[in-house]
């Protein structure tokens, strides 16, 4: 028991040098503990990473945490109706089927839509904490605090407390809220960020449509119809038609239908 309890504390000791270590020269990020495994991001020389203590790494590596948002795209087939990245969906980071993945999207990952719409590409920005690996074998710095320091775990912690969870399976404050199934024209219980084209959706001798206005991607596809009725403006929205916005609102699919209507609260040129 004597035993277990030193081995705690030296645990508790090697996470305390581990945060208070930093990278003495600017550190690529891999999405895999290999040289030959595609950049993810870089760490600014003096920057202190967050080490993922929980996630293992071989020898001469260093699991990290890294915060969103993180610039990256997706198919368009693997957004969900609340626009939301589907749970499975690759997100790259070229909106090529070849080009590096950043990560496998998660139930409750939640994406700003920034445009720049290529085919069958969207260009997001994901919310979301990704794992990364940096290599510590040559850091004077990182790599006496990586092999030295750092003890085993505990191979049986004196009974830590459980962390809290909500009922959806998400520990605490800032994780990400449950998604909401949109089939029966609910809504999404967040608002995003989406850039487009606003469009009139008026048509000359054509049946008027839910909304009179919509966002279009760059390829002239409309991806959700707009309603203003909450929007406070002071001009026209004429004045935006063809034009570049970002509109700020909440996603809903409409009864019955697969059209998606975002509900405005913010509209400004783009």
């Amino acid at each position: 028991m004597k035993t277990k309890f030193i081995l705690f504390l030296a645990w508790l000791a090697s996470l305390a040098s581990l945060s208070a270590a930093s990278v003495p020269a600017t550190t690529a990020v891999h999405a895999r503990p290999s040289d030959n495994a595609p950049v993810i991001s870089y760490l600014k020389a003096g920057s202190s990473p967050v080490f993922a203590t929980a996630t293992p790494a071989p020898a001469g590596w260093a699991a990290v945490e890294l915060e969103g948002p993180f610039e990256s795209y997706i198919m368009r087939k693997d957004l969900n109706k609340s626009l939301d990245p589907r749970p499975g969906a690759e997100i790259h980071l070229l909106p090529d089927p070849a080009s590096p993945v950043l990560t496998v999207a998660e139930k409750g990952d939640k994406a700003d839509i920034t445009g720049q719409f290529r085919g069958k590409w969207t260009q997001i920005n994901l919310t979301k904490k990704i794992v990364g690996y940096i290599h510590v074998g040559n850091s004077a710095v990182l790599a006496p605090v990586l092999t030295d320091t750092v003890a085993p775990a505990p191979a049986a912690p004196l009974d830590p407390a459980p962390v809290p969870t909500s009922a959806h399976g998400f520990a605490g404050p800032g994780k990400p809220a449950p998604m909401v199934n949109l089939g029966d024209g609910g809504s999404a219980s967040l608002p995003r960020a989406i850039q487009g084209r606003f469009v009139s959706s008026k048509r000359p001798f054509a049946p008027r449509r839910p909304f009179d206005y919509q966002i279009n991607d760059d390829a002239g596809v409309r991806y959700a119809y707009l309603d203003l009725s909450k929007l406070l403006l002071t001009e026209a929205p004429e004045k935006y038609i063809d034009r570049l916005v970002i509109v700020y609102g909440t996603a809903r699919t409409l009864p019955g239908t697969k059209d998606v209507v975002i509900e405005v609260e913010t509209l400004q040129l783009r």
